[in-house]
């Protein structure tokens, strides 16, 4: 750590020239970084909806709901899985992380 401290000030130029570089590279690289008013922050949401007439909700959750729900939770970066079984219909929803 002693030589490098006695190198800088015995070459300043040297270390004000890199310092110099260090500083517009950064400058450059902020004036290039986008930037988004208003970035979106929402997870990904996605929502299936099946029919299935004239079965009680009991059914389509063990005939419908349960098989879909199954496939959906070998989805990477799952945040939440939830799910609505109704007479004669099912609404499984996934959210997952963004990225």
């Amino acid at each position: 750590m002693a030589s490098l401290t006695s190198f800088a000030l015995r070459h300043r130029a040297i270390v004000l020239a890199l310092m110099v570089l260090f500083i517009l590279a950064g400058v450059v690289s902020f004036q290039r970084l986008p930037v988004e008013a208003y970035p979106d922050v929402t997870n990904i949401q996605v929502q299936i909806i099946t029919l299935f007439p004239g079965h009680a909700a009991e059914e389509v959750e063990r005939l419908v709901t349960i098989p879909i729900e199954n496939q959906m939770n070998g989805i990477p970066k799952r945040a939440s899985l939830r799910s609505i079984s109704l007479f004669g219909r099912t609404l499984p929803g996934h959210h997952r992380v963004p990225g």
